[in-house]
């Protein structure tokens, strides 16, 4: 949890490892309580020894308390995905 918009990540340490590495991070809206971010990231393979592909994630929080708490996410899991909703965003915008 973090008491700033600034503070807020996806990134996620177990055991001393990184198993969540944050790329980049933006602010998409912020009204009252309410902050919605997307990230960037990818997350460690064991098995690979390495950081797999990029993702994607947008995360809704809520600040109660002094701290925001996420409330809510999807996950974006590959460019693919990404690209298909940035294509179909697009038209229904255009």
């Amino acid at each position: 949890m973090s008491e700033t918009v600034e503070g807020l990540t996806i990134s996620y340490h177990e055991d001393g490892v990184e198993k969540i590495k944050e790329l980049d991070k933006a602010l998409l809206a912020k009204g009252g309580a309410w902050v919605t971010m997307m990230f960037r990231y990818q997350e460690w393979d064991y098995k690979a020894e390495a950081y797999g592909p990029d993702k994607f994630a947008v995360r809704r929080y809520q600040k109660r308390n002094g701290a925001y708490q996420m409330r809510s996410k999807f996950n974006i899991s590959n460019v693919e995905q990404a690209k298909k909703i940035i294509e179909i965003l697009a038209g229904w915008t255009a």
